[in-house]
């Protein structure tokens, strides 16, 4: 883009270190699927331990050689690390290798922008990239950093590598207010949503836990989902209707991953403030994952970064095909739902997850016996316009009697819509000391 570099090449030698310590581990089993998601075919995996990484190099001159040597036997044009790199341990691996080194945070920032569909999508991700880049700039630029001069080149009195850096921030100062828009936006929606207090869902989890399989299945959308890492990056809403809670904004959001780069979630702030403000997060979970565990703790450690740990959670076991298992619902000591395990692929136990939506969002809802005169003939019309009658008999007098069940916030809006007071027609445990009156 700014400095040129040896053309990438599909096949690729991968580096995979194992480190004693416990957080700077990576998942070789992950870094393939990373890489297969990204379109690179794998020549051979170079593996070993160390201590700590080479701060020159990451590996040792012993390793430095054996990828050399696989560079030689599969005529591989890219080295692919599974660890990040410093800038000048990028630079030095590719001085000594010849040609080009990518490291994980590089490969994932590739994913997304071949994944990206959506002009924000887009945006946020040529905002990763540009602030990784930024800090390598000097890569491409080395042979350029002296003084522009002689006949026709003075002028700027800056070297070209700082004339780069220049237009890179003036680019990233752009897209920033660009993405504050698109922020502003997301706001301005979510505030329209809440004044007509419709609740809204976040599909959040791991990536290729199966978010966007079981959205499309709940929504009867044509979602892109397949078995990929990073499959879905762009946003998507759409409305879903839940008993008891009436419509619902159901949100399928962009995968997280083990060590996701800063920068990224930085960048993909916009999207993710959608979570962060939901009224229920459904935290998906790869049952049949071994390591599902762990991907639960990351799924949360990045909740955290965006302030979202403590927005109600009802969690999903998904892909129960795999283990043999039984849709179930499991519930916490006060008898709420806590997990429900399913299959998405398969369409078994999505009864059961919209009865668990069902109890988790309609904690607020009214189930009353009301009898009513032939005079109040509008707010009997009203309450069966809102789906809210389920019996309905009639007296000698003609009086109504009505079973109704319905959320509260469409009583009281019902209520205030006819000038009524909402607090005459309850009994005095649903009452609320703040219940709106006209």
């Amino acid at each position: 883009m700014f400095f040129e570099r040896p053309d990438a090449g599909e096949t690729a030698v991968l580096v995979h270190l194992d480190f004693q310590d416990e957080q700077a581990r990576e998942d070789a089993g992950e870094f393939l699927e990373l890489v297969r998601s990204a379109g690179a075919v794998m020549a051979t995996l170079v593996t070993g331990s160390r201590h700590r990484p080479d701060s020159r190099t990451f590996v040792g001159s012993g390793k430095l050689e054996e990828v050399r040597e696989a560079l030689a036997i599969h005529h591989a044009e890219l080295v692919i690390f599974n660890h990040s790199l410093s800038p000048s341990q990028a630079r030095n691996l590719e001085r000594e290798l010849n040609c080009r080194v990518l490291d994980r945070t590089g490969l994932i920032l590739d994913i997304f922008a071949q994944r990206a569909r959506t002009h924000e999508g887009k945006l946020q991700v040529e905002l990763a990239q540009l602030e990784y880049m930024s800090t390598r700039l000097v890569r491409g630029w080395t042979h350029l950093e002296r003084q522009k001069g002689g006949i026709g080149l003075r002028g700027p009195g800056e070297t070209q590598l700082e004339t780069d850096r220049r237009l890179l921030r003036a680019r990233i100062k752009a897209i920033h207010k660009r993405l504050d828009k698109v922020r502003s936006q997301r706001n301005q929606n979510r505030r329209a949503r809440a004044r007509a207090e419709i609740p809204s869902v976040s599909l959040v989890g791991y990536t290729n836990a199966g978010k966007s399989t079981l959205f499309n299945v709940l929504t009867s959308s044509t979602v892109y989902a397949a078995d990929k890492l990073f499959a879905t990056l762009d946003p998507t809403l759409r409305r879903l209707e839940i008993e008891d809670v009436g419509p619902v904004v159901l949100a399928d959001t962009v995968g997280f991953i083990r060590h996701l780069p800063h920068k990224l979630v930085e960048a993909f702030r916009a999207t993710l403030q959608e979570a962060a403000e939901s009224t229920l997060l459904v935290h998906v979970i790869d049952a049949a994952d071994p390591d599902r565990e762990l991907n639960v703790v990351q799924v949360e450690t990045v909740l955290d970064e965006i302030d979202a740990l403590d927005v109600p959670t009802l969690k999903v076991m998904n892909k129960i095909d795999l283990l043999d298992s039984a849709p179930r619902i499991e519930r916490d000591g006060e008898g709420r739902p806590e997990v429900v395990w399913l299959s998405a692929q398969e369409g078994r136990g999505l009864d059961l997850l919209s009865q668990a939506l069902s109890e988790r969002l309609a904690d607020d809802v009214i189930d009353v016996a009301l009898t009513l005169s032939p005079e109040q003939g509008r707010l009997r019309a009203g309450l069966h316009d809102l789906g809210g009658v389920r019996e309905e008999t009639f007296d000698d007098q003609g009086r109504i009697h009505l079973e109704v069940r319905l959320p509260r916030r469409d009583f009281l809006q019902l209520m205030a819509r006819l000038d009524e007071r909402a607090n005459d027609y309850l009994p005095a445990a649903l009452q609320q000391g703040a219940v709106w009156e006209a």
